[in-house]
């Protein structure tokens, strides 16, 4: 089942949020359409690729792939769009891709963030906008980057809070039928498994900071693993309770009403999702 159809089987299952999440369809249906071939998948040995995790390093900053920028116009042009339709100034970023000025290796993951600081600045974007273009306009190319890769992830030794590939912060959690917490990638598809007790975005350890803002109803299973030291959170999912829940994408970016519950208790996250690419009303802008 591939994400678009996994997509698809979502909206109809919620048909209350439909006209709000239809604008992703573009996004997911332009990455089914694109063609892989211009990617030459990174083709490092188990070892070489587990020497690298040693050092505490994700892959992509040791061996960064060269993507030409004109094999990604078919995938970022779904995402401008979503961005103008939240009202997004998208205009400078599309004439400065257009002309050059920015390329696919500054949207790639750094250190604290997804995609680099000048790349912001000049496409006069909101940090969560560039995130979320990112991830619209990476994912097929990373994923086929890493496909080799990935399936070393499991006997690395990897506990760090980022992705063993790519670097960028989780998008999503999910726990196990064994009820270990598994952390998953939106820009390049890995999963890691990773400590429940530890903040993946901060670090901290300190049991006493860690919440868990519960949905309830017909969203049991589902949960913000918030963290009261850095005000982060990771949006997860009980596959216990939801076994037959679909991919974490999908299940993230089909689910932003429950980020209101984590956004209206001040708690932020690296990954967008509808809710915090949507600007803020006139009495919230005041208030900020």
């Amino acid at each position: 089942m591939t994400l678009l159809s996994e997509w698809e089987d979502l909206l109809q299952r919620r048909p209350a949020l439909r006209e709000t999440l239809e604008p992703l369809s573009g996004v997911l249906s332009a990455w089914q359409a694109w063609a892989p071939d211009p990617i030459a998948p990174l083709a490092w040995t188990k070892e070489a690729c587990h020497a690298c995790w040693a050092r505490g390093e994700p892959l992509l900053a040791g061996a960064p792939p060269v993507i030409q920028p004109d094999s990604l116009e078919d995938l970022l042009g779904p995402g401008l769009d979503v961005l103008a339709g939240l009202e997004e100034n998208v205009h400078v970023f599309a004439e400065g891709w257009d002309r050059g000025e920015i390329e696919p290796a500054g949207l790639f993951p750094q250190r604290g963030r997804i995609g680099s600081l000048e790349v912001q600045e000049r496409g006069q974007l909101s940090q969560e906008a560039l995130a979320f273009l990112a991830v619209a306009g990476l994912r097929p190319a990373l994923a086929a980057y890493f496909a080799e890769c990935r399936q070393y992830i499991a006997a690395s030794e990897w506990d760090l809070g980022v992705c063993p590939c790519c670097g960028a912060p989780p998008g999503f959690a999910d726990l196990l039928e064994d009820g270990r917490r598994q952390l998953a990638c939106h820009l390049c598809a890995a999963n890691w498994t990773f400590a429940r007790l530890v903040c993946p975005l901060c670090g901290n350890r300190t049991s006493k900071d860690f919440v868990r803002l519960l949905a309830e109803g017909a969203d049991e299973g589902y949960a913000m693993a918030a963290c009261r030291a850095c005000r982060g959170y990771v949006k997860e999912l009980d596959r216990r309770l939801r076994w037959n829940a679909g991919s974490a994408l999908v299940e993230d970016w089909g689910s932003p009403h429950l980020d209101l519950i984590a956004h209206r208790q001040d708690y932020w996250r690296p990954i967008p999702t509808l809710v915090q690419l949507i600007p803020p009303a006139p009495d919230e802008a005041a208030e900020s």
